[in-house]
Protein backbone atom coordinates (compact mmCIF):
# COMPACT_ATOMS: atom_id res chain seq x y z
CA UNK A 1 0.00 0.00 0.00
CA UNK A 2 1.44 3.42 -0.89
CA UNK A 3 2.19 6.00 1.89
CA UNK A 4 -0.35 8.62 1.79
CA UNK A 5 1.37 12.01 1.28
CA UNK A 6 1.18 15.33 3.34
CA UNK A 7 1.76 18.36 1.20
CA UNK A 8 2.94 21.50 2.74
CA UNK A 9 3.27 24.92 1.33
CA UNK A 10 5.47 27.06 2.67
CA UNK A 11 8.09 27.09 5.11
CA UNK A 12 8.06 29.55 6.91
CA UNK A 13 7.48 29.71 11.03
CA UNK A 14 3.91 27.23 10.67
CA UNK A 15 5.02 25.34 7.82
CA UNK A 16 8.17 24.59 9.46
CA UNK A 17 7.02 23.21 12.79
CA UNK A 18 4.20 21.74 10.96
CA UNK A 19 6.58 19.46 8.86
CA UNK A 20 9.16 19.04 11.77
CA UNK A 21 6.03 17.38 13.78
CA UNK A 22 4.63 15.32 11.19
CA UNK A 23 8.32 14.12 10.49
CA UNK A 24 9.04 12.81 14.04
CA UNK A 25 4.49 11.34 14.73
CA UNK A 26 4.78 9.64 11.20
CA UNK A 27 8.22 7.95 11.65
CA UNK A 28 8.40 7.62 7.90
CA UNK A 29 4.95 5.87 7.48
CA UNK A 30 3.64 9.04 4.87
CA UNK A 31 5.53 10.90 2.66
CA UNK A 32 5.99 14.05 3.99
CA UNK A 33 6.60 16.94 1.17
CA UNK A 34 7.45 20.59 1.44
CA UNK A 35 7.24 23.03 -1.34
CA UNK A 36 9.36 26.64 -0.89
CA UNK A 37 10.95 29.03 -2.94
CA UNK A 38 13.81 29.00 -0.73
CA UNK A 39 15.89 25.87 0.70
CA UNK A 40 15.81 27.14 4.11
CA UNK A 41 13.68 28.52 7.26
CA UNK A 42 14.30 32.69 7.32
CA UNK A 43 14.36 33.41 11.11
CA UNK A 44 12.68 36.73 10.35
CA UNK A 45 12.78 38.25 14.11
CA UNK A 46 16.70 38.61 13.90
CA UNK A 47 16.42 40.59 10.46
CA UNK A 48 17.64 43.84 11.93
CA UNK A 49 20.77 42.47 13.37
CA UNK A 50 21.36 41.29 9.65
CA UNK A 51 20.25 44.29 8.11
CA UNK A 52 22.87 46.59 10.37
CA UNK A 53 26.00 44.64 10.78
CA UNK A 54 25.46 42.00 13.80
CA UNK A 55 25.03 38.96 12.12
CA UNK A 56 25.93 37.45 8.96
CA UNK A 57 22.96 36.74 6.52
CA UNK A 58 23.50 32.70 6.96
CA UNK A 59 23.16 33.02 10.29
CA UNK A 60 19.52 33.57 10.13
CA UNK A 61 18.86 30.97 7.69
CA UNK A 62 18.29 27.26 8.28
CA UNK A 63 18.88 24.51 5.92
CA UNK A 64 15.95 22.81 5.59
CA UNK A 65 16.90 19.30 4.42
CA UNK A 66 19.29 19.49 7.08
CA UNK A 67 17.12 19.95 9.91
CA UNK A 68 14.02 18.42 8.63
CA UNK A 69 15.42 14.87 7.93
CA UNK A 70 12.40 12.41 6.12
CA UNK A 71 10.84 15.87 4.65
CA UNK A 72 10.92 16.22 0.67
CA UNK A 73 11.77 19.58 0.07
CA UNK A 74 10.69 20.64 -3.31
CA UNK A 75 11.67 23.93 -4.68
CA UNK A 76 9.04 25.98 -6.10
CA UNK A 77 6.93 28.53 -6.31
CA UNK A 78 3.06 27.57 -5.84
CA UNK A 79 1.10 29.41 -7.83
CA UNK A 80 -2.37 26.94 -8.32
CA UNK A 81 -4.69 24.82 -6.10
CA UNK A 82 -7.30 21.91 -7.10
CA UNK A 83 -8.74 21.00 -4.29
CA UNK A 84 -11.52 18.95 -5.39
CA UNK A 85 -8.35 17.34 -7.47
CA UNK A 86 -6.25 16.95 -5.16
CA UNK A 87 -3.38 18.85 -6.88
CA UNK A 88 -1.17 22.18 -6.27
CA UNK A 89 0.59 23.33 -9.50
CA UNK A 90 4.13 25.14 -8.80
CA UNK A 91 6.82 27.01 -10.74
CA UNK A 92 10.59 25.81 -9.87
CA UNK A 93 13.37 28.58 -10.10
CA UNK A 94 14.44 27.84 -13.44
CA UNK A 95 10.88 28.24 -14.91
CA UNK A 96 9.78 25.15 -14.89
CA UNK A 97 6.90 23.39 -13.61
CA UNK A 98 5.44 20.79 -11.87
CA UNK A 99 2.12 18.92 -10.28
CA UNK A 100 1.94 17.12 -6.79
CA UNK A 101 -1.02 14.92 -5.92
CA UNK A 102 -1.71 14.98 -1.78
CA UNK A 103 -4.02 13.15 0.88
CA UNK A 104 -3.25 16.09 3.09
CA UNK A 105 -2.67 19.76 1.96
CA UNK A 106 -1.02 22.42 4.79
CA UNK A 107 -1.56 25.89 3.54
CA UNK A 108 1.17 27.85 5.20
CA UNK A 109 2.20 30.57 2.81
CA UNK A 110 2.66 33.35 5.20
CA UNK A 111 3.02 36.96 4.39
CA UNK A 112 4.01 39.76 2.22
CA UNK A 113 4.98 43.51 3.06
CA UNK A 114 1.64 45.56 3.61
CA UNK A 115 1.45 48.45 1.17
CA UNK A 116 -0.66 51.44 1.56
CA UNK A 117 -2.06 53.75 -1.66
CA UNK A 118 0.72 56.42 -0.70
CA UNK A 119 2.00 58.39 -3.46
CA UNK A 120 5.84 57.81 -4.76
CA UNK A 121 6.07 54.56 -1.63
CA UNK A 122 6.32 51.45 -4.52
CA UNK A 123 8.62 53.64 -6.20
CA UNK A 124 10.96 55.06 -3.14
CA UNK A 125 10.90 53.19 -0.14
CA UNK A 126 12.61 50.23 0.67
CA UNK A 127 10.34 47.46 2.10
CA UNK A 128 11.78 44.55 5.20
CA UNK A 129 10.49 41.00 4.90
CA UNK A 130 13.55 38.96 3.34
CA UNK A 131 17.35 38.68 3.20
CA UNK A 132 17.73 40.18 -0.02
CA UNK A 133 15.94 42.91 1.68
CA UNK A 134 18.32 43.28 4.53
CA UNK A 135 21.49 42.79 2.53
CA UNK A 136 20.08 45.62 0.46
CA UNK A 137 19.38 48.24 3.25
CA UNK A 138 22.53 47.34 5.02
CA UNK A 139 24.23 48.16 2.14
CA UNK A 140 22.10 51.13 1.43
CA UNK A 141 22.59 52.69 4.88
CA UNK A 142 26.36 52.04 4.96
CA UNK A 143 26.70 54.14 1.25
CA UNK A 144 24.41 56.62 2.09
CA UNK A 145 27.30 57.68 5.51
CA UNK A 146 30.22 56.91 2.75
CA UNK A 147 28.13 59.37 0.05
CA UNK A 148 27.17 61.65 2.81
CA UNK A 149 31.25 62.04 3.66
CA UNK A 150 31.80 63.19 0.22
CA UNK A 151 28.54 65.11 -0.70
CA UNK A 152 28.73 68.54 -2.49
CA UNK A 153 26.73 70.32 0.05
CA UNK A 154 25.38 70.67 3.54
CA UNK A 155 21.74 70.35 2.35
CA UNK A 156 22.84 66.91 0.79
CA UNK A 157 24.75 65.27 3.53
CA UNK A 158 22.14 65.78 6.08
CA UNK A 159 19.51 64.41 3.26
CA UNK A 160 21.78 61.18 3.49
CA UNK A 161 22.73 61.30 7.10
CA UNK A 162 18.78 61.33 7.66
CA UNK A 163 16.67 57.74 7.85
CA UNK A 164 12.99 57.71 8.18
CA UNK A 165 11.36 54.68 9.55
CA UNK A 166 7.78 53.74 8.57
CA UNK A 167 5.46 51.67 11.17
CA UNK A 168 6.55 51.39 14.85
CA UNK A 169 5.28 47.82 15.08
CA UNK A 170 8.17 45.39 16.23
CA UNK A 171 9.80 45.34 13.41
CA UNK A 172 10.15 49.25 12.62
CA UNK A 173 10.55 49.46 16.37
CA UNK A 174 13.84 47.36 16.17
CA UNK A 175 15.28 48.73 12.53
CA UNK A 176 15.46 51.96 14.23
CA UNK A 177 16.80 51.24 17.54
CA UNK A 178 19.78 48.99 15.82
CA UNK A 179 19.78 51.30 12.68
CA UNK A 180 21.00 54.44 14.98
CA UNK A 181 23.38 52.30 16.90
CA UNK A 182 24.62 51.21 13.45
CA UNK A 183 25.02 54.94 11.84
CA UNK A 184 26.67 55.95 15.43
CA UNK A 185 30.02 53.63 14.17
CA UNK A 186 29.41 54.33 10.84
CA UNK A 187 29.99 58.01 10.81
CA UNK A 188 33.44 57.31 13.42
CA UNK A 189 35.98 57.53 10.33
CA UNK A 190 34.48 60.71 8.85
CA UNK A 191 35.56 63.51 10.58
CA UNK A 192 33.38 65.57 7.95
CA UNK A 193 30.10 64.20 9.41
CA UNK A 194 29.31 66.29 12.21
CA UNK A 195 26.85 65.11 14.99
CA UNK A 196 24.76 61.81 15.18
CA UNK A 197 23.13 60.71 12.01
CA UNK A 198 19.10 61.28 12.29
CA UNK A 199 16.09 58.73 12.30
CA UNK A 200 12.91 59.31 12.30
CA UNK A 201 9.76 57.04 13.37
CA UNK A 202 6.65 57.07 12.10
CA UNK A 203 3.34 56.10 13.11
CA UNK A 204 -0.52 56.59 12.62
CA UNK A 205 -1.29 54.89 16.23
CA UNK A 206 -0.62 57.10 19.45
CA UNK A 207 2.50 55.43 20.44
CA UNK A 208 5.16 52.87 19.63
CA UNK A 209 4.63 49.15 19.67
CA UNK A 210 0.28 49.75 19.73
CA UNK A 211 -0.29 46.30 19.96
CA UNK A 212 1.95 45.49 23.33
CA UNK A 213 1.96 46.39 27.07
CA UNK A 214 1.63 49.58 27.95
CA UNK A 215 4.53 49.25 29.58
CA UNK A 216 6.80 47.15 27.34
CA UNK A 217 6.15 50.18 24.98
CA UNK A 218 6.75 52.42 27.28
CA UNK A 219 10.60 51.03 27.99
CA UNK A 220 10.93 51.29 24.27
CA UNK A 221 10.01 54.64 23.59
CA UNK A 222 12.07 56.06 26.82
CA UNK A 223 15.36 53.92 24.56
CA UNK A 224 14.63 55.45 21.39
CA UNK A 225 14.22 58.66 22.80
CA UNK A 226 17.59 59.05 24.59
CA UNK A 227 19.40 57.54 21.30
CA UNK A 228 18.06 60.72 19.25
CA UNK A 229 15.21 58.74 18.11
CA UNK A 230 12.47 61.46 16.94
CA UNK A 231 9.14 59.69 17.30
CA UNK A 232 6.25 61.13 15.53
CA UNK A 233 3.09 59.46 16.34
CA UNK A 234 -0.37 59.98 14.92
CA UNK A 235 1.76 60.76 11.70
CA UNK A 236 1.70 59.45 8.32
CA UNK A 237 3.73 59.76 5.23
CA UNK A 238 1.71 61.29 2.39
CA UNK A 239 4.16 61.41 0.02
CA UNK A 240 7.35 60.08 -1.35
CA UNK A 241 9.87 61.33 -3.88
CA UNK A 242 13.58 60.74 -4.79
CA UNK A 243 14.40 63.17 -2.55
CA UNK A 244 12.32 63.04 0.24
CA UNK A 245 9.11 62.75 2.06
CA UNK A 246 5.86 64.80 2.85
CA UNK A 247 4.40 64.04 6.19
CA UNK A 248 0.59 64.42 7.41
CA UNK A 249 1.62 67.13 9.42
CA UNK A 250 3.02 69.41 6.52
CA UNK A 251 6.65 68.99 7.18
CA UNK A 252 8.83 67.95 4.06
CA UNK A 253 11.89 65.63 5.27
CA UNK A 254 14.58 65.34 2.88
CA UNK A 255 15.82 62.43 2.69
CA UNK A 256 17.35 59.44 0.43
CA UNK A 257 16.09 56.05 2.81
CA UNK A 258 12.74 55.97 3.42
CA UNK A 259 12.60 52.32 5.32
CA UNK A 260 8.84 50.72 5.13
CA UNK A 261 7.76 49.02 8.21
CA UNK A 262 4.02 49.03 8.25
CA UNK A 263 2.85 45.68 8.62
CA UNK A 264 1.89 42.58 6.64
CA UNK A 265 -0.95 41.26 4.79
CA UNK A 266 -1.44 37.41 3.40
CA UNK A 267 0.40 36.27 1.22
CA UNK A 268 -1.73 37.05 -2.21
CA UNK A 269 -1.58 33.78 -3.30
CA UNK A 270 -4.26 33.02 -0.82
CA UNK A 271 -6.69 34.52 -3.14
CA UNK A 272 -5.97 31.81 -5.49
CA UNK A 273 -6.79 29.01 -3.46
CA UNK A 274 -10.51 30.03 -4.15
CA UNK A 275 -12.22 29.90 -0.54
CA UNK A 276 -13.44 32.51 1.36
CA UNK A 277 -11.91 34.97 3.27
CA UNK A 278 -11.58 37.22 6.79
CA UNK A 279 -8.88 39.92 6.34
CA UNK A 280 -7.51 38.69 3.26
CA UNK A 281 -6.53 34.97 5.36
CA UNK A 282 -8.25 32.14 4.83
CA UNK A 283 -12.09 30.84 6.88
CA UNK A 284 -10.71 27.46 8.96
CA UNK A 285 -12.33 26.10 12.22
CA UNK A 286 -11.09 25.69 15.44
CA UNK A 287 -9.37 22.61 14.37
CA UNK A 288 -7.42 24.43 11.33
CA UNK A 289 -9.23 23.13 8.21
CA UNK A 290 -10.54 24.78 5.56
CA UNK A 291 -14.71 24.56 5.72
CA UNK A 292 -15.99 21.56 3.04
CA UNK A 293 -12.74 20.12 3.03
CA UNK A 294 -11.53 18.27 5.84
CA UNK A 295 -8.70 16.94 3.80
CA UNK A 296 -7.11 21.00 3.82
CA UNK A 297 -5.78 22.66 6.49
CA UNK A 298 -4.91 26.07 6.47
CA UNK A 299 -2.19 27.83 9.47
CA UNK A 300 0.01 31.09 9.85
CA UNK A 301 -0.51 34.11 8.92
CA UNK A 302 -2.59 32.72 5.69
CA UNK A 303 -5.21 31.45 8.05
CA UNK A 304 -8.01 33.32 9.95
CA UNK A 305 -8.29 30.77 12.86
CA UNK A 306 -10.73 31.24 15.39
CA UNK A 307 -9.07 32.78 19.01
CA UNK A 308 -10.76 30.69 21.15
CA UNK A 309 -9.32 32.73 24.38
CA UNK A 310 -10.92 36.24 22.80
CA UNK A 311 -14.59 35.10 20.92
CA UNK A 312 -15.00 36.33 17.85
CA UNK A 313 -11.67 37.42 17.17
CA UNK A 314 -8.91 35.84 15.28
CA UNK A 315 -5.27 35.06 16.31
CA UNK A 316 -2.54 37.39 15.57
CA UNK A 317 0.06 37.23 12.67
CA UNK A 318 2.60 36.63 15.01
CA UNK A 319 5.90 33.40 15.11
CA UNK A 320 4.02 32.44 18.49
CA UNK A 321 0.81 31.75 17.27
CA UNK A 322 2.20 30.60 13.82
CA UNK A 323 4.69 27.75 15.41
CA UNK A 324 1.46 26.51 17.58
CA UNK A 325 -0.64 26.44 14.55
CA UNK A 326 1.75 23.95 12.96
CA UNK A 327 2.06 21.47 15.67
CA UNK A 328 -1.57 21.67 16.34
CA UNK A 329 -2.11 20.93 12.49
CA UNK A 330 0.69 18.15 12.35
CA UNK A 331 -1.55 16.46 15.51
CA UNK A 332 -4.75 16.73 13.71
CA UNK A 333 -3.51 15.45 10.46
CA UNK A 334 -1.94 12.71 12.53
CA UNK A 335 -5.31 12.34 14.03
CA UNK A 336 -6.91 11.89 11.16
CA UNK A 337 -5.43 8.81 10.31
CA UNK A 338 -5.91 7.49 13.64
CA UNK A 339 -3.36 8.39 15.82
CA UNK A 340 -4.31 10.52 18.86
CA UNK A 341 -7.02 12.62 18.62
CA UNK A 342 -8.21 15.97 17.03
CA UNK A 343 -7.70 18.79 18.97
CA UNK A 344 -8.91 22.40 18.85
CA UNK A 345 -6.52 25.17 18.80
CA UNK A 346 -6.12 27.51 21.81
CA UNK A 347 -3.52 29.07 22.97
CA UNK A 348 -2.48 32.14 25.69
CA UNK A 349 0.47 34.77 24.25
CA UNK A 350 3.11 33.49 26.93
CA UNK A 351 4.89 37.26 26.52
CA UNK A 352 7.01 39.17 23.95
CA UNK A 353 10.43 40.25 23.51
CA UNK A 354 11.82 43.11 21.38
CA UNK A 355 15.53 43.76 21.44
CA UNK A 356 16.40 46.76 21.61
CA UNK A 357 20.44 46.66 20.92
CA UNK A 358 23.15 47.29 22.74
CA UNK A 359 22.36 46.27 26.01
CA UNK A 360 18.55 47.51 25.82
CA UNK A 361 15.20 45.24 25.50
CA UNK A 362 11.85 45.25 26.50
CA UNK A 363 10.21 42.22 27.45
CA UNK A 364 7.06 40.69 29.58
CA UNK A 365 7.96 36.78 29.64
CA UNK A 366 5.05 35.11 31.27
CA UNK A 367 3.48 38.53 31.55
CA UNK A 368 5.97 40.19 33.88
CA UNK A 369 7.41 43.31 32.16
CA UNK A 370 11.51 43.56 32.44
CA UNK A 371 13.63 45.99 30.66
CA UNK A 372 17.18 46.89 30.30
CA UNK A 373 20.00 44.21 30.57
CA UNK A 374 18.10 41.68 32.36
CA UNK A 375 15.45 41.98 29.23
CA UNK A 376 17.80 41.76 26.73
CA UNK A 377 19.13 38.29 28.22
CA UNK A 378 15.48 37.06 28.03
CA UNK A 379 15.46 38.42 24.28
CA UNK A 380 18.66 36.65 23.38
CA UNK A 381 18.03 33.14 25.27
CA UNK A 382 14.72 33.03 23.83
CA UNK A 383 15.99 33.97 20.05
CA UNK A 384 18.45 30.94 20.73
CA UNK A 385 15.55 28.34 22.16
CA UNK A 386 13.38 29.44 19.22
CA UNK A 387 15.44 28.96 15.99
CA UNK A 388 15.72 25.17 15.10
CA UNK A 389 20.20 25.76 14.07
CA UNK A 390 22.28 27.74 13.31
CA UNK A 391 22.55 28.85 17.74
CA UNK A 392 25.99 28.14 18.31
CA UNK A 393 26.80 30.33 14.70
CA UNK A 394 24.26 33.21 16.15
CA UNK A 395 25.93 33.23 19.63
CA UNK A 396 29.31 33.24 18.67
CA UNK A 397 28.46 36.36 16.30
CA UNK A 398 27.45 38.02 19.14
CA UNK A 399 30.08 37.49 21.14
CA UNK A 400 32.40 38.81 18.64
CA UNK A 401 30.53 41.87 17.91
CA UNK A 402 30.46 42.61 21.57
CA UNK A 403 34.06 42.65 21.89
CA UNK A 404 34.92 44.22 18.13
CA UNK A 405 32.05 46.06 17.34
CA UNK A 406 29.62 45.99 14.11
CA UNK A 407 31.75 44.94 10.64
CA UNK A 408 30.38 48.38 8.42
CA UNK A 409 31.49 47.67 4.71
CA UNK A 410 29.25 47.41 1.77
CA UNK A 411 29.01 44.27 -0.08
CA UNK A 412 27.21 44.66 -3.38
CA UNK A 413 25.22 41.92 -3.53
CA UNK A 414 21.68 42.92 -4.18
CA UNK A 415 20.40 46.18 -6.03
CA UNK A 416 17.77 48.57 -5.65
CA UNK A 417 15.62 47.24 -8.35
CA UNK A 418 16.22 43.03 -7.18
CA UNK A 419 13.74 44.21 -3.56
CA UNK A 420 10.89 46.54 -5.39
CA UNK A 421 8.21 46.92 -2.92
CA UNK A 422 5.18 44.81 -3.85
CA UNK A 423 3.20 47.28 -5.28
CA UNK A 424 -0.37 44.49 -5.79
CA UNK A 425 -3.46 45.13 -4.87
CA UNK A 426 -2.07 47.92 -1.47
CA UNK A 427 -4.59 48.38 1.41
CA UNK A 428 -7.46 51.38 0.81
Amino acid sequence: MARPRIVIVGAGFAGFAAARKLAKLSRGSAEIVIVNPTDYFLYLPLLPEVATGLLEPRRVTVSLAATLPGVRVVLGEVDGFDLDGRMISYTDPEGGTGKLGYHRLVISVGSVNKLLPVPGIAQHAHGFRGISEALYLRDHITRQIEMAANAADDAERRARCTFVVVGAGYTGTEVAAQGVLYTDDLVKPWPELHGRPRWLLIDTAGRVLPSLDRRLADASDQVLRERGVEILTETSVQEATQDGVRLSTGEYVPTKSLIWCVGVRPDPLVDHVGMPTRDGRLVVDEYLTVPGYPDVYAIGDAAAVPDLTMPGEITGMTAQHAVRHGVTAALNIAASYGRGRRRAYKHHDLGFVVDLGGLDSAANPLGIPIKGFPAKVVTRGYHLLSMPGNRVRVAGDWLLDSVLGRHGVQLGLVRGKAVPLDSDSPET
